[in-house]
C-alpha cells in the first residue's frame, strides 16, 4: 500500500507546494515528478509487483483525467480544419522519417544479420506505432510476421525512446512551442466560455464544499470511465483503447453542455491532478538496465531518429504553413504515444483546448496506422 500512497500523495504534495511557492510552477510540477519517480524507479527499490501497480494506476489516472479536463473546454474555440491539417503533416512527417530512416539504418542492419525484408518488418512496425500507438503495434508485427527477438527489441527500445521524448515535451516542449509559435490560435483558458464562478468565490467557500465538488467531479468521471468501458466489451472492435478513448470523448463532450455539470468546480484542476499521478507513475516504471544495448543499438537510434525527427519536421512544416503550435505539439504526442496523452501536452501548454482535436488526431491515426504500417511494408520489401 506505500506505492499507492506514494503515488496519489506526492502529486497532490507538489500541487499544494506549487501553489505556496511560484518557483516550483515555473520549473514545473511535471519535471519534479518525473525527477522523482526516475529516482525511484531506478535505485533498485521498486519491485515488480510494485511496477504492475504503476502500470494499473497509469492506465487509471489518465483515463479519468480525460472526462475531467474536457468537461470545462469551450468547443467552439478549435478548428476542425486545422485538426486535420496538423494530423495529415504528422502523418507525413511520420512516414518521411520512417522511410528516410529505414535507408539512412540499412547497411547496420544487414552488418547486425537482419535481411532487407525483416528490416522492412521493423519499419512497418514503427509505423504503425507512431501513427496509431502501442496498440497498432502487435497487429502490424503479426501481419507482416515481424521475428519475436526484433518485436521485443522494438518494443523495448521503443519505451526508452518515448520516455526520453516525454521528458523532452514536459521539459522543453512549451518552451520550444512557444518560442516557434508565439501566439496560438487554439489557445484558452480551462474554464473559457464556461459560466462558472469566479476564482474568489471558490476560493471564499467551505473546505468541505469544495472537497464535495472535486470528488463529484471524480464521479462524474468515473462513471463516464465506466460506461465507456463497459459499451467496450460489446463493441466487436479489436482495439478496445481506441474504443474506450472514442467513447470517453464523446461522453464528455455531451455531458460538456449540460449546465449542471459545467458548474461543478476546478475539474481541470482535478483533471490536471491524475495527470500529475499519470506521469509519477509511468516516470516509477521506466528502467533501462532491464534492456541490452548491444547488438541492434542501431534500431534504438533508428526510433529516436523517428520519434524526433517526425516531431522536427511536423514543427517546420507548421511553421511554413502557419498551423497553430499548441495543436501541432499535441498531434505529435497523440501520433507517437496514442491519445491518453494528449491531456499531459495541454496542461504542460496550459491550454486544454488542443485536448479534443488532440485526441480525434490520434483516432484517425488508430484508424489508419495499420493501413500504413502494412503499406510500408510492401513498399520498402518492393524497393
Amino acid at each position: 500500500m506505500l506505492i499507492l500512497l506514494y503515488l496519489f500523495a506526492i502529486p497532490l504534495l507538489v500541487m499544494l507546494a506549487a501553489k505556496r511557492w511560484p518557483v516550483i510552477e515555473k520549473i514545473s510540477p511535471m519535471v519534479i515528478l518525473y525527477v522523482i519517480g526516475l529516482t525511484v524507479g531506478n535505485v533498485g527499490i521498486v519491485g515488480e509487483g510494485a511496477r504492475k501497480l504503476c502500470t494499473d494506476v497509469s492506465n487509471v489516472a489518465v483515463l479519468l483525467s480525460i472526462p475531467l479536463m474536457l468537461i470545462g473546454c469551450d468547443f467552439r474555440a478549435w478548428s476542425a480544419k486545422a485538426a486535420v491539417k496538423a494530423f495529415l503533416v504528422g502523418l507525413f512527417s511520420i512516414l518521411v522519417v520512417t522511410i528516410g530512416g529505414f535507408f539512412l539504418f540499412h547497411n547496420q542492419a544487414i552488418n547486425a544479420g537482419i535481411n532487407n525484408s525483416d528490416f522492412a518488418r521493423v519499419s512497418a512496425a514503427m509505423t504503425g506505432i507512431y501513427t496509431g500507438g502501442i496498440p497498432n503495434f502487435a497487429p502490424v508485427a503479426k501481419a507482416v510476421n515481424l521475428p519475436e527477438n526484433l518485436f521485443l527489441l522494438v518494443s523495448g527500445y521503443d519505451l526508452v525512446v518515448t520516455s526520453l521524448y516525454l521528458l523532452f515535451i514536459v521539459f522543453l516542449g512549451g518552451r520550444l512551442v512557444r518560442w516557434l509559435f508565439p501566439a496560438s490560435t487554439t489557445t484558452t483558458t480551462p474554464e473559457e466560455g464556461a459560466d462558472l464562478p469566479s476564482a474568489e468565490t471558490v476560493s471564499a467557500k467551505p473546505f468541505w464544499r469544495r472537497l464535495a465538488n472535486r470528488a463529484a467531479g471524480i464521479g462524474f468521471a468515473a462513471v463516464i470511465v465506466a460506461v465507456s468501458y463497459a459499451l467496450s466489451l460489446v463493441i466487436p472492435i479489436d482495439n478496445s483503447t481506441a474504443v474506450i478513448v472514442l467513447l470517453l470523448t464523446t461522453f464528455s463532450i455531451a455531458l460538456s453542455f449540460w449546465r449542471p455539470l459545467k458548474r461543478v468546480e476546478n475539474t481541470f484542476d482535478t483533471g490536471l491532478y491524475f495527470v500529475y499521478v499519470f506521469c509519477l507513475a509511468v516516470a516509477t516504471m521506466v528502467s533501462v538496465r532491464d534492456l541490452e544495448f548491444s547488438r541492434y543499438l542501431f534500431i534504438l537510434w533508428y526510433i529516436a531518429f523517428a520519434v524526433f525527427g517526425s516531431l522536427a519536421l511536423q514543427l517546420l512544416f507548421a511553421k511554413l504553413l502557419k498551423l497553430d503550435g499548441d495543436l501541432t505539439l499535441a498531434a505529435s504526442i497523440s501520433l507517437i504515444n496514442s491519445p491518453p496523452f494528449v491531456p499531459m501536452v495541454a496542461a504542460v501548454l496550459k491550454n486544454n483546448a488542443v485536448i479534443l482535436p488532440g485526441i480525434a488526431i490520434g483516432l484517425l491515426g488508430y484508424a489508419v496506422g495499420n493501413y500504413l504500417g502494412i503499406g510500408i511494408f510492401m513498399l520498402l520489401t518492393a524497393l
